[in-house]
């Protein structure tokens, strides 16, 4: 039988896996990923104010494996060999006739001192321990920022910081402790969100001077010390940091010879072929794609992504050309456990919503919808 491998168990790898069943693929499916459960980190954000407990946000995958007639196989890649029709783990080889990398992106950790920086989007752990280091601080500076790959600037999620940022505000100004803290947002651009376009942008920046957010905008990152954010346009003090660094390909990339973009990541076209490799897709971060500069890396376009490499690999199971190209498309609600700011943008439409409390409850259920299709 026909055997398709999705490596990964994120937000790519299932709507993969669950739209060639939607397409009525009738091969065997096998996911190769160290972890069963699906960590929804969308919702990190809420865990400092109590808005969720981590375990909630840790949904075991039994039930879709077996709705969907999934092998599941718990190894790490190493690489790959036969020009992607091998993949090697610590588990062994598994060969395939059609290969899906849906394995995310990586975090670049090479800022001198960056340990000393909490990183949010490293996942559900991280997001309860500044909910701790919050509970902890009577008063203080904290500093929050994030950039981009220096060699992809495409490569960056900046989402989730803005909400942290934000979300922060609120939790200590609910706590009646705001006025005990400097808060700082610091971003090497001297227009963060770009991607986001100009009024989302102004209307942040807006948002950040309302609520007394002081910035440090426009300057090289140099290095980070215990309680210091250096950059080349000058230090700030800081008893917390929370940083998202730019994103690369996995680190198991290097020693294959699959086509690389110069930030590290697979090079496909826009239908989610890997170049010059016969049935090898990448969908979601792991891939770098033709299409417009503000394209996002977030699960919305991941699973976009995903739903037009299942619907070329049926046609070409089906004996048919490939012909879906995936759909740039930037869907975002900006949380601020109040309310929150609507940002949608396509290659025809920027349109940017007012903060609206419609907004965070939106957040919220679409939560639950899109979790319910796992549990």
């Amino acid at each position: 039988m026909t055997n398709i491998t999705v490596l990964g168990s994120g937000f790519a790898a299932l709507t993969a896996a669950r739209e060639l069943r939607r397409h009525r693929v009738d091969a065997e499916i096998t996911m190769i990923s160290p972890r069963d459960e699906l960590h929804y980190l969308p919702s990190v954000i809420w865990l400092p104010a109590n808005l969720r407990k981590g375990e909630e946000l840790k949904v075991p995958l039994r039930h879709f494996f077996a709705q969907h007639r999934v092998n599941f196989v718990r190894a790490a890649v190493t690489g790959l060999e036969d020009g992607g029709r091998t993949v090697l783990t610590d588990q062994g080889a598994y060969r395939n006739d059609h290969l899906v990398i849906a394995t995310g992106g990586r975090l670049i950790r090479k800022l001198p001192g960056i340990e000393h920086a909490l990183i949010p989007c490293e996942g559900i752990a991280v997001g309860e321990e500044i909910g701790r280091r919050l509970e902890a601080l009577p008063s203080g500076r904290i500093a929050i920022g994030f950039s981009a790959n220096p060699n992809e600037q495409g490569a960056v999620r900046g989402g989730p910081m803005f909400e942290f940022l934000f979300i922060i505000d609120t939790l200590l100004r609910r706590q009646g402790r705001r006025h005990r803290f400097d808060i700082t947002f610091f971003n090497p651009s001297p227009r963060p969100g770009a991607r986001l376009g100009p009024k989302a942008v102004d209307g942040l920046i807006a948002e950040m001077k309302r609520r007394e957010i002081a910035t440090h905008l426009g300057h090289k990152m140099v290095c980070m010390e215990e309680k210091k954010v250096v950059t080349d346009g000058g230090e700030i003090d800081a008893d917390l940091i929370l940083f998202m660094p730019g994103i690369t390909g996995p680190a198991w990339l290097a020693s294959t010879d699959l086509p690389l973009s110069p930030g590290g990541m697979v090079m496909a076209d826009a239908m989610c072929r890997v170049e010059g490799r016969p049935n090898v897709w990448v969908v979601g971060d792991a891939g770098s794609f033709p299409g417009p500069d503000w394209m996002p890396k977030q699960a919305h376009q991941a699973d976009l992504q995903a739903k037009a490499a299942a619907a070329n690999i049926a046609a070409a199971l089906a004996g048919r050309e490939p012909k879906t190209r995936f759909k740039p498309e930037l869907i975002c609600i900006v949380d601020t456990l109040d309310d929150g700011m609507l940002v949608f943008r396509n290659e025809r439409f920027n349109i940017v919503g007012p903060r609206m409390k419609l907004f965070h409850w939106l957040k919220r259920f679409f939560e639950g919808y899109y979790l319910r299709t796992f549990r």
